[in-house]
């Protein structure tokens, strides 16, 4: 019997639904929500029966009879660090997406629409390798600082799906390969999986790491500790400059990275050097988790919008080919990350982790 999942992924002023027939897409739409809609509401949370609301009306609208679905699956949001996985929204993580543990973001809705649409229709509802997921070692973790220890925040649901994907097309398990997998959008995560586990990645929240289209990436420390301390910002614009306002957007102008290849192919000197040193420092953070991984590494795996540049392929393969093939993945499919999530559990593939 066929299995039929409502994908739902809340982002700030928007809302992506899907609904797939076992991994097959029926329909998805990104229901987009004006920001004077947005604004009438006090915190995230606030925003829960408005966009539940929204989201039964296009069920409606294409004709899907909600009672014909079999499980409900939510983007994963700021909760407390957990291992990789899919999980059902129990009560205790319901209260922690409600409460925002790790911050207010649209994205913590996931689960709570999920749960809430679910429990009305008495089917179970889950959430997928949530940003939060956390798989480093303990050495990962020591930052040279005890006051500051590093944080694992970073496209987990993608570079989790795509790393799933390479296995499976090529007849193998995830859990037996050694990959480096490099997401390329608004920020960049390099992440080491070493048998099924992310042991070492960048903090994109914070801007650790290469520099990307909005982030500044690992800084001169002590010329930031002057910055901060200089009385010309605040922490808010410090923190601005970061995360938001940091690299091309810092540079260019601009956080499209198609911008900079065609003012870099048009001959813009500095374009040109902002793109040299943003691969550059791509390839030094994987070959760092080279290193994490001893050197056996299976596969290097290219993802994120940036991948569908052939510049950026063609770069990285001079860098880093020496370590490993390198597979590219360009884009990413959230919807169907998500609901494949919950089919390893629901055809019982996988066990539903407890949070």
């Amino acid at each position: 019997m066929s299995i039929k999942t409502l994908v739902i992924n809340p982002g700030s002023t928007s809302t992506k639904v899907g609904v797939f027939e076992d991994e097959t897409l029926l329909f998805e739409e990104t229901l987009r929500h004006p920001t004077e809609e947005i604004a009438k509401y006090a915190s995230v949370i606030d925003q829960k029966d408005f966009r539940k609301e929204i989201i039964l009306d296009f069920l409606k609208e294409k004709n899907c009879d909600p009672k014909s679905l079999n499980v409900i699956v939510g983007r994963g949001g700021l909760l407390k660090p957990i291992p990789g996985g899919t999980y059902a929204v129990s009560d205790a993580l319901l209260a922690d997406l409600k409460a925002g543990v790790q911050g207010q973001h649209a994205s913590n809705l996931g689960g709570i629409l999920a749960r809430e649409i679910g429990d009305a229709l008495g089917v179970p509802s889950y959430i997928v390798d949530p940003v939060v997921v956390d798989e480093l070692t303990d050495k990962a973790r020591l930052s040279g600082m005890p006051e500051l220890p590093r944080r694992s925040i970073f496209h987990a649901l993608n570079q989790k799906a795509v790393a799933r994907r390479f296995a499976k097309e090529n007849g193998k398990r995830y859990e037996d390969l050694n990959l480096i997998v490099i997401h390329m959008g608004g920020g960049v995560s390099v992440g080491a999986h070493n048998h099924g586990k992310v042991v070492d990645v960048n903090n994109i929240l914070d801007g650790e790491g290469c520099f990307s289209p909005e982030r500044s990436g690992t800084v001169p420390v002590g010329d930031l500790v002057k910055m901060c301390f200089s009385g010309k910002y605040t922490q808010q614009e410090v923190y601005k400059k970061i995360c938001g306002n940091g690299g091309f957007n810092a540079y260019l102008h601009t956080n499209d990275a198609r911008t900079v290849d065609k003012m870099a192919k048009e001959g813009n000197a500095e374009a040109k050097l902002v793109q040299d040193a943003f691969y550059y420092q791509i390839a030094k953070d994987a070959g760092a988790m080279a290193a994490v991984l001893c050197g056996q590494v299976d596969q290097i795996i290219l993802t994120g919008g940036i991948a569908y540049n052939d510049y950026t392929r063609e770069v990285l393969q001079k860098y880093l080919g020496f370590i490993a093939p390198i597979t590219v993945y360009p884009g990413e499919d959230e919807l169907l990350a998500l609901c494949q999530g919950a089919l390893r559990v629901v055809t019982g593939e996988e066990e539903a982790k407890e949070y």
